[in-house]
Protein backbone atom coordinates (compact mmCIF):
# COMPACT_ATOMS: atom_id res chain seq x y z
CA UNK A 1 0.00 0.00 0.00
CA UNK A 2 1.30 3.46 -0.92
CA UNK A 3 1.65 6.16 1.74
CA UNK A 4 -1.03 8.82 1.14
CA UNK A 5 0.73 11.62 3.12
CA UNK A 6 3.88 11.09 1.06
CA UNK A 7 1.88 11.16 -2.16
CA UNK A 8 0.28 14.48 -1.20
CA UNK A 9 3.70 15.87 -0.33
CA UNK A 10 5.00 14.73 -3.68
CA UNK A 11 2.34 16.74 -5.48
CA UNK A 12 4.14 19.92 -4.48
CA UNK A 13 6.25 19.73 -7.60
CA UNK A 14 9.40 21.70 -8.27
CA UNK A 15 9.43 23.78 -11.45
CA UNK A 16 9.91 21.90 -14.68
CA UNK A 17 13.39 21.71 -16.08
CA UNK A 18 13.51 23.93 -19.16
CA UNK A 19 17.06 24.05 -20.43
CA UNK A 20 18.45 21.03 -18.57
CA UNK A 21 19.11 19.23 -21.83
CA UNK A 22 21.04 21.40 -24.23
CA UNK A 23 19.05 21.73 -27.44
CA UNK A 24 16.45 19.20 -26.30
CA UNK A 25 13.49 19.70 -28.59
CA UNK A 26 11.50 18.28 -31.46
CA UNK A 27 14.42 18.46 -33.89
CA UNK A 28 16.59 16.34 -31.58
CA UNK A 29 13.83 13.79 -31.18
CA UNK A 30 13.43 13.53 -34.92
CA UNK A 31 17.19 13.08 -35.26
CA UNK A 32 17.21 10.04 -33.02
CA UNK A 33 19.16 11.50 -30.10
CA UNK A 34 18.31 10.17 -26.66
CA UNK A 35 18.02 12.49 -23.65
CA UNK A 36 19.04 10.73 -20.45
CA UNK A 37 18.81 12.04 -16.88
CA UNK A 38 21.25 10.35 -14.50
CA UNK A 39 21.24 10.73 -10.72
CA UNK A 40 24.81 10.84 -9.45
CA UNK A 41 27.00 13.64 -10.87
CA UNK A 42 30.51 12.62 -11.89
CA UNK A 43 33.08 12.94 -9.11
CA UNK A 44 36.26 12.65 -11.15
CA UNK A 45 35.41 13.71 -14.70
CA UNK A 46 34.11 10.21 -15.51
CA UNK A 47 37.31 8.46 -14.48
CA UNK A 48 36.85 4.67 -14.57
CA UNK A 49 38.71 4.42 -11.25
CA UNK A 50 35.95 6.24 -9.38
CA UNK A 51 32.22 5.61 -8.92
CA UNK A 52 31.85 7.42 -12.27
CA UNK A 53 32.74 4.14 -13.99
CA UNK A 54 29.11 3.04 -13.65
CA UNK A 55 27.96 5.84 -15.93
CA UNK A 56 30.46 4.79 -18.61
CA UNK A 57 28.81 1.36 -18.66
CA UNK A 58 25.24 2.60 -18.49
CA UNK A 59 25.82 4.88 -21.48
CA UNK A 60 27.61 2.20 -23.57
CA UNK A 61 30.78 4.30 -23.71
CA UNK A 62 33.38 1.91 -22.33
CA UNK A 63 33.81 -1.84 -22.16
CA UNK A 64 36.29 -4.34 -20.85
CA UNK A 65 37.63 -7.65 -22.03
CA UNK A 66 34.41 -9.30 -20.87
CA UNK A 67 30.85 -8.29 -20.10
CA UNK A 68 28.34 -9.57 -17.59
CA UNK A 69 25.74 -11.80 -19.20
CA UNK A 70 22.06 -11.88 -18.18
CA UNK A 71 22.68 -15.06 -16.20
CA UNK A 72 25.53 -13.48 -14.26
CA UNK A 73 28.31 -15.28 -16.13
CA UNK A 74 31.18 -13.70 -18.07
CA UNK A 75 30.43 -13.07 -21.74
CA UNK A 76 32.73 -11.95 -24.58
CA UNK A 77 33.37 -8.24 -25.13
CA UNK A 78 36.78 -7.06 -26.35
CA UNK A 79 37.94 -10.63 -25.74
CA UNK A 80 36.30 -13.34 -27.82
CA UNK A 81 37.48 -16.25 -25.67
CA UNK A 82 39.73 -17.17 -22.76
CA UNK A 83 41.38 -20.17 -21.17
CA UNK A 84 42.81 -20.80 -17.74
CA UNK A 85 46.36 -22.05 -18.12
CA UNK A 86 46.89 -22.68 -14.40
CA UNK A 87 45.60 -21.43 -11.04
CA UNK A 88 47.00 -17.92 -11.53
CA UNK A 89 47.30 -17.56 -15.31
CA UNK A 90 44.64 -16.76 -17.90
CA UNK A 91 45.00 -16.21 -21.64
CA UNK A 92 42.56 -13.96 -23.54
CA UNK A 93 42.08 -13.77 -27.30
CA UNK A 94 41.10 -10.33 -28.58
CA UNK A 95 38.65 -9.40 -31.30
CA UNK A 96 39.47 -6.85 -34.00
CA UNK A 97 38.24 -3.51 -32.71
CA UNK A 98 39.11 0.17 -32.73
CA UNK A 99 39.30 2.85 -30.10
CA UNK A 100 37.20 5.94 -30.65
CA UNK A 101 40.36 7.92 -31.52
CA UNK A 102 40.90 5.62 -34.52
CA UNK A 103 43.73 3.52 -33.14
CA UNK A 104 43.55 -0.27 -33.04
CA UNK A 105 42.75 -2.31 -29.95
CA UNK A 106 45.93 -4.36 -29.61
CA UNK A 107 47.27 -6.69 -26.96
CA UNK A 108 49.83 -4.06 -26.02
CA UNK A 109 47.11 -1.43 -25.56
CA UNK A 110 45.01 -3.79 -23.43
CA UNK A 111 47.98 -4.79 -21.28
CA UNK A 112 48.86 -1.14 -20.82
CA UNK A 113 45.31 -0.22 -19.80
CA UNK A 114 45.12 -3.02 -17.24
CA UNK A 115 48.55 -2.06 -15.94
CA UNK A 116 47.36 1.49 -15.32
CA UNK A 117 44.33 0.16 -13.41
CA UNK A 118 46.50 -2.11 -11.27
CA UNK A 119 48.82 0.81 -10.41
CA UNK A 120 46.05 3.34 -9.70
CA UNK A 121 45.97 5.01 -6.29
CA UNK A 122 43.59 4.43 -4.70
CA UNK A 123 43.04 1.09 -6.35
CA UNK A 124 39.69 0.46 -8.01
CA UNK A 125 37.36 -1.45 -5.67
CA UNK A 126 37.26 -4.39 -8.05
CA UNK A 127 40.98 -4.96 -7.38
CA UNK A 128 40.65 -4.77 -3.61
CA UNK A 129 41.34 -8.47 -3.17
CA UNK A 130 43.59 -9.31 -6.11
CA UNK A 131 46.81 -8.10 -7.72
CA UNK A 132 47.18 -8.70 -11.44
CA UNK A 133 49.70 -8.13 -14.21
CA UNK A 134 49.02 -8.25 -17.94
CA UNK A 135 51.33 -8.76 -20.89
CA UNK A 136 50.93 -8.88 -24.64
CA UNK A 137 51.78 -12.22 -26.26
CA UNK A 138 51.45 -11.29 -29.89
CA UNK A 139 49.06 -8.78 -31.47
CA UNK A 140 45.84 -10.47 -30.36
CA UNK A 141 46.68 -12.38 -27.20
CA UNK A 142 46.88 -11.06 -23.63
CA UNK A 143 48.13 -13.13 -20.70
CA UNK A 144 46.96 -12.06 -17.25
CA UNK A 145 48.53 -13.36 -14.05
CA UNK A 146 47.32 -12.92 -10.49
CA UNK A 147 49.42 -13.29 -7.37
CA UNK A 148 46.87 -15.69 -5.89
CA UNK A 149 44.28 -17.94 -7.52
CA UNK A 150 41.29 -15.94 -8.81
CA UNK A 151 38.59 -18.31 -10.10
CA UNK A 152 36.34 -15.45 -11.21
CA UNK A 153 38.88 -13.32 -13.09
CA UNK A 154 36.73 -13.25 -16.28
CA UNK A 155 33.85 -11.83 -14.20
CA UNK A 156 36.20 -9.32 -12.58
CA UNK A 157 37.32 -8.05 -15.98
CA UNK A 158 33.72 -7.14 -16.80
CA UNK A 159 33.82 -4.41 -14.15
CA UNK A 160 33.27 -0.85 -15.45
CA UNK A 161 36.40 0.09 -13.51
CA UNK A 162 38.50 -2.14 -15.78
CA UNK A 163 37.32 -0.62 -19.04
CA UNK A 164 39.94 -0.48 -21.79
CA UNK A 165 40.98 2.94 -23.16
CA UNK A 166 43.53 4.02 -25.76
CA UNK A 167 47.02 5.05 -24.73
CA UNK A 168 46.29 8.77 -24.93
CA UNK A 169 43.65 8.46 -22.18
CA UNK A 170 46.29 7.86 -19.51
CA UNK A 171 48.09 10.89 -18.10
CA UNK A 172 51.38 10.88 -16.21
CA UNK A 173 49.60 11.95 -13.01
CA UNK A 174 47.47 8.78 -13.03
CA UNK A 175 44.24 10.36 -14.30
CA UNK A 176 42.22 8.80 -17.11
CA UNK A 177 40.34 10.83 -19.70
CA UNK A 178 37.55 8.79 -21.33
CA UNK A 179 36.58 11.54 -23.80
CA UNK A 180 37.02 10.01 -27.24
CA UNK A 181 39.29 7.21 -26.02
CA UNK A 182 36.98 4.27 -25.22
CA UNK A 183 35.66 1.45 -27.45
CA UNK A 184 31.89 1.47 -26.89
CA UNK A 185 28.94 2.23 -29.14
CA UNK A 186 28.81 5.88 -28.01
CA UNK A 187 31.68 8.37 -27.81
CA UNK A 188 31.89 11.23 -25.33
CA UNK A 189 32.56 14.37 -27.34
CA UNK A 190 31.97 16.95 -24.62
CA UNK A 191 31.83 16.86 -20.83
CA UNK A 192 30.54 19.98 -19.10
CA UNK A 193 31.59 19.84 -15.47
CA UNK A 194 29.29 17.74 -13.35
CA UNK A 195 26.09 18.63 -15.17
CA UNK A 196 26.07 17.57 -18.83
CA UNK A 197 27.74 15.42 -21.44
CA UNK A 198 27.32 15.04 -25.18
CA UNK A 199 27.75 11.62 -26.74
CA UNK A 200 27.72 10.77 -30.43
CA UNK A 201 27.33 7.39 -32.05
CA UNK A 202 30.70 5.74 -32.71
CA UNK A 203 30.29 4.38 -36.22
CA UNK A 204 33.48 2.33 -35.94
CA UNK A 205 32.12 0.20 -33.12
CA UNK A 206 32.93 -3.49 -33.63
CA UNK A 207 29.39 -4.51 -32.70
CA UNK A 208 27.74 -2.37 -35.40
CA UNK A 209 26.08 1.04 -35.45
CA UNK A 210 23.78 2.01 -32.61
CA UNK A 211 20.20 2.78 -33.55
CA UNK A 212 20.32 6.14 -31.76
CA UNK A 213 22.53 8.82 -33.27
CA UNK A 214 23.67 10.12 -29.91
CA UNK A 215 22.90 10.79 -26.28
CA UNK A 216 22.49 14.08 -24.43
CA UNK A 217 23.12 13.44 -20.74
CA UNK A 218 22.17 15.62 -17.80
CA UNK A 219 23.06 14.77 -14.22
CA UNK A 220 20.16 15.81 -12.02
CA UNK A 221 20.79 14.95 -8.37
CA UNK A 222 17.28 15.92 -7.23
CA UNK A 223 14.93 12.98 -7.73
CA UNK A 224 11.81 15.10 -8.09
CA UNK A 225 13.52 17.16 -10.75
CA UNK A 226 14.49 13.99 -12.65
CA UNK A 227 10.88 12.82 -12.51
CA UNK A 228 9.64 16.18 -13.75
CA UNK A 229 12.09 16.09 -16.65
CA UNK A 230 10.44 12.87 -17.81
CA UNK A 231 6.90 14.11 -17.20
CA UNK A 232 7.61 17.32 -19.14
CA UNK A 233 9.07 15.28 -22.04
CA UNK A 234 12.45 16.92 -21.46
CA UNK A 235 14.04 13.53 -20.85
CA UNK A 236 13.47 10.24 -22.64
CA UNK A 237 15.00 8.17 -19.83
CA UNK A 238 15.22 9.16 -16.16
CA UNK A 239 16.88 6.73 -13.78
CA UNK A 240 16.10 6.15 -10.12
CA UNK A 241 12.66 7.68 -9.83
CA UNK A 242 11.98 8.37 -6.13
CA UNK A 243 9.31 6.08 -4.75
CA UNK A 244 7.25 9.08 -3.65
CA UNK A 245 7.22 10.28 -7.26
CA UNK A 246 6.57 6.92 -8.91
CA UNK A 247 2.74 7.08 -8.53
CA UNK A 248 2.77 10.39 -10.41
CA UNK A 249 4.15 8.80 -13.55
CA UNK A 250 1.94 7.40 -16.26
CA UNK A 251 2.01 3.60 -15.79
CA UNK A 252 3.36 3.31 -19.31
CA UNK A 253 6.52 5.19 -18.32
CA UNK A 254 7.17 3.46 -14.98
CA UNK A 255 9.30 0.32 -14.77
CA UNK A 256 9.85 -1.49 -11.46
CA UNK A 257 13.06 -3.52 -11.36
CA UNK A 258 14.10 -5.94 -8.60
CA UNK A 259 17.57 -4.83 -7.61
CA UNK A 260 20.65 -6.25 -5.96
CA UNK A 261 20.89 -2.90 -4.19
CA UNK A 262 20.99 -3.08 -0.39
CA UNK A 263 20.38 -0.14 1.93
CA UNK A 264 22.20 -0.54 5.24
CA UNK A 265 23.33 1.33 8.31
CA UNK A 266 27.14 1.20 8.33
CA UNK A 267 28.76 1.71 11.74
CA UNK A 268 32.30 3.08 12.06
CA UNK A 269 34.05 0.45 14.17
CA UNK A 270 37.47 2.12 14.03
CA UNK A 271 37.23 5.66 15.37
CA UNK A 272 33.83 6.38 16.83
CA UNK A 273 31.52 5.42 19.67
CA UNK A 274 30.87 2.24 17.68
CA UNK A 275 34.33 0.93 18.44
CA UNK A 276 32.40 -0.42 21.46
CA UNK A 277 30.79 -3.71 20.35
CA UNK A 278 27.99 -3.39 22.91
CA UNK A 279 26.95 -0.05 21.41
CA UNK A 280 26.97 -1.55 17.92
CA UNK A 281 24.73 -4.33 19.22
CA UNK A 282 22.44 -1.73 20.79
CA UNK A 283 22.15 0.06 17.45
CA UNK A 284 21.41 -3.21 15.68
CA UNK A 285 18.67 -4.02 18.16
CA UNK A 286 17.14 -0.56 17.88
CA UNK A 287 17.03 -0.19 14.11
CA UNK A 288 14.18 -1.96 12.33
CA UNK A 289 14.44 -1.75 8.56
CA UNK A 290 10.94 -3.14 8.11
CA UNK A 291 9.59 0.20 9.34
CA UNK A 292 11.01 1.83 6.20
CA UNK A 293 9.34 -0.41 3.62
CA UNK A 294 5.96 1.32 3.59
CA UNK A 295 6.63 4.68 5.22
CA UNK A 296 9.74 5.62 3.24
CA UNK A 297 9.83 3.38 0.16
CA UNK A 298 6.11 3.22 -0.51
CA UNK A 299 6.31 -0.55 -0.88
CA UNK A 300 9.15 -0.48 -3.41
CA UNK A 301 11.46 -2.43 -1.08
CA UNK A 302 11.72 -5.63 0.93
CA UNK A 303 12.94 -5.96 4.54
CA UNK A 304 16.59 -7.01 4.53
CA UNK A 305 17.36 -10.40 6.10
CA UNK A 306 21.04 -9.84 5.34
CA UNK A 307 23.41 -8.24 2.86
CA UNK A 308 21.93 -10.15 -0.09
CA UNK A 309 18.23 -9.98 -0.93
CA UNK A 310 15.52 -11.40 -3.19
CA UNK A 311 17.16 -10.31 -6.45
CA UNK A 312 19.96 -12.81 -5.73
CA UNK A 313 18.00 -16.05 -6.08
CA UNK A 314 20.47 -18.38 -4.33
CA UNK A 315 21.03 -16.25 -1.21
CA UNK A 316 18.00 -17.17 0.90
CA UNK A 317 18.50 -20.94 0.63
CA UNK A 318 22.18 -20.64 1.54
CA UNK A 319 21.81 -18.12 4.41
CA UNK A 320 23.75 -19.05 7.58
CA UNK A 321 22.52 -18.27 11.09
CA UNK A 322 24.51 -15.54 12.84
CA UNK A 323 26.11 -16.46 16.16
CA UNK A 324 28.62 -14.95 18.57
CA UNK A 325 27.29 -11.42 18.58
CA UNK A 326 28.04 -9.06 21.47
CA UNK A 327 25.34 -8.42 24.06
CA UNK A 328 23.64 -5.08 23.50
CA UNK A 329 24.05 -2.24 25.95
CA UNK A 330 20.80 -1.27 27.68
CA UNK A 331 19.29 2.16 27.17
CA UNK A 332 20.78 3.30 30.48
CA UNK A 333 24.19 1.85 29.62
CA UNK A 334 24.09 3.47 26.20
CA UNK A 335 23.34 6.88 27.68
CA UNK A 336 26.13 6.47 30.20
CA UNK A 337 28.69 5.34 27.62
CA UNK A 338 27.82 8.09 25.17
CA UNK A 339 27.31 10.91 27.66
CA UNK A 340 28.38 14.18 26.08
CA UNK A 341 29.00 12.51 22.70
CA UNK A 342 26.75 12.97 19.69
CA UNK A 343 26.39 10.25 17.08
CA UNK A 344 27.03 11.78 13.67
CA UNK A 345 24.69 10.04 11.22
CA UNK A 346 25.37 10.67 7.54
CA UNK A 347 23.50 10.00 4.36
CA UNK A 348 23.20 11.65 0.96
CA UNK A 349 20.59 13.27 -1.23
CA UNK A 350 21.29 11.47 -4.53
CA UNK A 351 18.74 8.83 -3.61
CA UNK A 352 15.67 10.71 -2.46
CA UNK A 353 14.54 8.08 0.07
CA UNK A 354 17.73 8.10 2.12
CA UNK A 355 17.27 11.42 3.99
CA UNK A 356 13.78 10.31 5.01
CA UNK A 357 15.18 6.94 6.06
CA UNK A 358 17.79 8.75 8.14
CA UNK A 359 15.07 10.55 10.06
CA UNK A 360 13.32 7.27 10.91
CA UNK A 361 16.62 5.64 11.91
CA UNK A 362 17.52 8.67 14.04
CA UNK A 363 14.28 8.31 15.97
CA UNK A 364 14.91 4.59 16.50
CA UNK A 365 18.46 5.22 17.74
CA UNK A 366 17.35 8.01 20.08
CA UNK A 367 14.82 5.70 21.68
CA UNK A 368 17.73 3.35 22.39
CA UNK A 369 19.64 6.06 24.25
CA UNK A 370 21.81 7.66 21.55
CA UNK A 371 22.04 11.39 20.85
CA UNK A 372 21.99 11.78 17.08
CA UNK A 373 22.86 14.58 14.67
CA UNK A 374 22.27 14.14 10.93
CA UNK A 375 24.62 15.26 8.17
CA UNK A 376 22.88 15.04 4.80
CA UNK A 377 24.60 16.22 1.63
CA UNK A 378 25.22 15.21 -1.96
CA UNK A 379 27.39 12.10 -2.09
CA UNK A 380 30.25 13.76 -3.97
CA UNK A 381 30.60 16.27 -1.14
CA UNK A 382 31.05 13.64 1.56
CA UNK A 383 32.85 10.67 -0.02
CA UNK A 384 36.31 11.78 1.13
CA UNK A 385 35.08 12.18 4.71
CA UNK A 386 33.38 8.78 4.60
CA UNK A 387 36.54 7.04 3.48
CA UNK A 388 38.53 8.93 6.11
CA UNK A 389 36.24 7.70 8.90
CA UNK A 390 34.90 11.11 9.89
CA UNK A 391 31.36 9.85 10.54
CA UNK A 392 30.01 7.54 13.22
CA UNK A 393 27.36 5.97 11.00
CA UNK A 394 26.19 6.09 7.41
CA UNK A 395 23.00 5.02 5.68
CA UNK A 396 24.40 3.63 2.43
CA UNK A 397 22.67 2.37 -0.69
CA UNK A 398 25.04 -0.15 -2.30
CA UNK A 399 24.77 -2.32 -5.39
CA UNK A 400 26.23 -5.52 -3.98
CA UNK A 401 27.09 -7.15 -7.32
CA UNK A 402 28.23 -4.01 -9.13
CA UNK A 403 31.98 -4.46 -9.22
CA UNK A 404 32.30 -7.97 -10.63
CA UNK A 405 28.88 -9.59 -10.66
CA UNK A 406 30.40 -11.83 -7.98
CA UNK A 407 29.67 -11.02 -4.36
CA UNK A 408 33.19 -11.69 -3.09
CA UNK A 409 34.61 -8.47 -4.54
CA UNK A 410 31.89 -6.46 -2.76
CA UNK A 411 32.60 -8.20 0.55
CA UNK A 412 36.36 -7.71 0.19
CA UNK A 413 36.02 -4.07 -0.78
CA UNK A 414 33.60 -3.13 1.99
CA UNK A 415 34.47 -5.38 4.95
CA UNK A 416 37.91 -6.95 4.58
CA UNK A 417 40.79 -5.36 6.51
CA UNK A 418 42.24 -2.71 4.22
CA UNK A 419 39.35 -2.91 1.73
CA UNK A 420 39.15 0.06 -0.63
CA UNK A 421 35.59 0.93 0.45
CA UNK A 422 35.72 -0.25 4.06
CA UNK A 423 33.76 2.70 5.46
CA UNK A 424 33.06 0.64 8.59
CA UNK A 425 36.79 0.49 9.29
CA UNK A 426 36.29 -3.19 10.10
CA UNK A 427 39.32 -5.27 11.07
CA UNK A 428 38.22 -8.76 12.03
CA UNK A 429 40.23 -11.95 11.53
CA UNK A 430 37.14 -14.14 11.25
CA UNK A 431 35.68 -11.93 8.55
CA UNK A 432 38.97 -11.81 6.64
CA UNK A 433 39.30 -15.60 6.75
CA UNK A 434 35.74 -16.17 5.58
CA UNK A 435 36.13 -13.75 2.65
CA UNK A 436 39.44 -15.36 1.69
CA UNK A 437 37.83 -18.81 1.75
CA UNK A 438 35.08 -17.64 -0.62
CA UNK A 439 37.58 -15.89 -2.90
CA UNK A 440 39.60 -19.06 -3.39
CA UNK A 441 36.65 -21.32 -4.23
CA UNK A 442 36.19 -22.13 -7.90
CA UNK A 443 33.10 -24.34 -7.68
CA UNK A 444 30.02 -22.12 -8.11
CA UNK A 445 27.77 -23.85 -5.56
CA UNK A 446 30.50 -24.04 -2.93
CA UNK A 447 31.47 -20.42 -3.61
CA UNK A 448 27.90 -19.34 -2.91
CA UNK A 449 27.89 -21.27 0.36
CA UNK A 450 31.13 -19.64 1.44
CA UNK A 451 29.84 -16.20 0.47
CA UNK A 452 26.90 -16.69 2.82
CA UNK A 453 29.22 -17.86 5.60
CA UNK A 454 31.18 -14.65 5.09
CA UNK A 455 27.92 -12.70 5.30
CA UNK A 456 27.21 -14.30 8.68
CA UNK A 457 30.70 -13.43 9.93
CA UNK A 458 30.24 -9.80 8.89
CA UNK A 459 26.80 -9.56 10.52
CA UNK A 460 28.27 -11.05 13.71
CA UNK A 461 30.42 -7.92 14.13
CA UNK A 462 27.42 -5.56 13.89
CA UNK A 463 29.52 -3.31 11.66
CA UNK A 464 26.53 -3.20 9.33
CA UNK A 465 22.80 -3.30 10.03
CA UNK A 466 20.87 -4.31 6.86
CA UNK A 467 17.75 -2.20 6.38
CA UNK A 468 15.97 -2.92 3.07
CA UNK A 469 16.54 -4.28 -0.41
CA UNK A 470 15.26 -1.77 -2.92
CA UNK A 471 13.14 -2.17 -6.00
CA UNK A 472 14.44 0.43 -8.44
CA UNK A 473 11.93 2.48 -10.43
CA UNK A 474 13.19 3.59 -13.84
CA UNK A 475 11.37 6.21 -15.89
CA UNK A 476 11.17 5.49 -19.62
CA UNK A 477 9.28 7.64 -22.10
CA UNK A 478 6.60 5.99 -24.20
CA UNK A 479 8.56 6.86 -27.33
CA UNK A 480 11.64 4.86 -26.30
CA UNK A 481 12.45 1.23 -26.99
CA UNK A 482 15.32 -1.03 -26.02
CA UNK A 483 16.20 0.28 -22.55
CA UNK A 484 17.85 -2.38 -20.38
CA UNK A 485 16.20 -3.03 -17.01
CA UNK A 486 19.21 -4.40 -15.17
CA UNK A 487 18.93 -5.67 -11.56
CA UNK A 488 22.67 -5.02 -11.22
CA UNK A 489 22.28 -1.39 -12.44
CA UNK A 490 25.26 -1.72 -14.77
CA UNK A 491 23.44 -1.35 -18.10
CA UNK A 492 20.85 1.11 -19.36
CA UNK A 493 21.48 2.19 -22.98
CA UNK A 494 22.68 -0.27 -25.64
CA UNK A 495 22.98 -0.56 -29.40
CA UNK A 496 19.26 -1.23 -29.60
CA UNK A 497 18.02 1.68 -27.47
CA UNK A 498 16.22 4.19 -29.69
CA UNK A 499 13.29 6.50 -30.23
CA UNK A 500 10.35 4.98 -32.04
Amino acid sequence: MRSTPRLFAALALVPLLGGCFAGAGASDTAGGRLRVALAVPPVQALSPYSNDATALGKLAVAEGLTSLGPDGTAAPALATSWTRRDATTWVFQLRQAKFQDGTDVTAAAVAGALGHAAAAKPRPRVLSDVTLTAQADGPGTVTIRTTTADPVLPLRLASPALGIFSAKAYAADGTVNPVGTATGAFEITKLTGKTQATLNRFDGYWGGKAKATGIDVSWIADGTARTNALRAHEADIAEWIPTAQAPLLDPGTRREVPSVRADSLILNTASSIFADATLRAAARGAVQGSALVGSVFGGYADPAPGLFGPAIPWAAAQRVAVSGRATAATVAETRAKTQGRTLRLATYTNRAELPEAATVVQQQLERAGFTVQQDVREYTQMEADLLAGRYDALILSRVTLLDTGDAVAYLASDYRTGGAYNIAGLKDAGVDQAIAAAAGEGDTALRQQKIMRAEAEILRTDAVVPLVHEKVVQGIGTGVEGVVLDPRERALVTLDTHLK
